[in-house]
């Protein structure tokens, strides 16, 4: 996530999904009595990095799906956006039925306009990153996901390419895969969406699936795929590993550099959601805190 976007020319048409629903199990018993997206992760709540990327897209409309036992504490923590220039509503996931139940939950919110939808708990940090996500917020027509190459892609769903480089397949987890391109937590979806996640019928394993929504859009000759190269970090939280891992990565980034990775309050004033009062205000919010002191820093910075 580049520390400086350029503010957007204009606010995206889409619309914004946090899907931050499920359990939590694997992180047991951390998510006993709290959300894992409201976990730490460093020295900030996850929910800021799926946030703040929605953010550097140019999207200021957004839906957070959360369980029945979380709803109240997200709405209490994150309030209505209005404080980074964002509106933020909130809808309830009864029980994880797979990632494209979103679109259905949140049918009434998409009301027919494109729509991004990010996992709670995926973090992308990549120079350029916030050029590519308004390059995909411009496209009107189809999907955009982003391929991103790993060492074990059997345990995603995987984008294959023909001779040509252009899209030929993707398959959930295969036994056998025939690329190294996982397909990333970030999707981006025309009006269509809504009706082709309708069509869906449940996998073996009980739930709508976010690769048939992709394969659909492939049979369609509408999906584009957007590979995050070398340099990108692409990193989820659901295991304790992986939560530690993605602290330590956090960390050494902003300690080396002094710049932070998911920070709502700099992108949305970076970003020209909100005024220098407005920032400064919400820097007097945190009291006498490093937090506080690294706001203020970029609004001199600006100044």
């Amino acid at each position: 996530m580049p520390e400086n976007p350029q503010p957007a020319s204009s606010d995206s048409n889409y619309k914004g999904i946090i899907l931050a629903g499920g359990a939590g199990r694997r992180l047991l018993p951390l998510t006993h009595g709290v959300s894992k997206q409201l976990m730490p992760v460093y020295d900030k709540p996850m929910i800021h990095y799926p946030l703040s990327t929605l953010m550097l897209a140019g999207i200021r409309d957004i839906l957070v799906i959360t369980t029945p036992r979380d709803q109240a504490a997200f709405e209490s923590f994150l309030g209505d956006g209005s404080q980074w220039g964002i509106s933020l509503k909130y809808a309830v996931q009864q029980e994880p039925k797979g990632i494209a139940q979103a679109f259905l939950i949140a049918e009434n919110f998409i009301a027919g306009d494109p729509v991004s939808l990010i996992l709670g708990d995926n973090i992308f940090y990549a120079e350029g990153l916030a050029e590519k996500l308004t390059v995909a917020a411009k496209r009107t027509q189809g999907a955009t996901i982003f391929g991103y190459y790993v060492t074990d892609p059997e345990r995603y769903g995987v984008v294959s390419f023909d001779a040509s480089g252009n899209v030929s397949d993707i398959v959930e987890k295969p036994e056998k895969p025939v690329s190294h391109y996982a397909v990333t937590g970030l999707y981006f979806y025309d009006h269509q969406v809504v009706e082709i996640a309708r069509a869906l019928s449940p996998s073996a394993r009980g739930e709508l699936e976010i690769t048939d929504v992709n394969r659909a859009y492939l049979e369609r000759d509408q999906l584009a795929v957007e590979i995050l190269g070398r340099g990108t970090a692409w990193l989820d939280t659901g295991t304790h590993d992986s939560l530690l891992d993605a602290a330590i990565f956090v960390r050494v980034i902003e300690k080396r550099q002094g710049l932070k990775i998911a920070c709502p309050e700099e992108v949305a004033y970076r970003m020209g959601f909100i005024t220098d009062e407005a920032l400064e205000q919400l820097a007097a919010d945190f009291g006498d805190s490093g937090y506080a002191r690294y706001l203020m820093a970029a609004l001199r910075e600006e100044r």
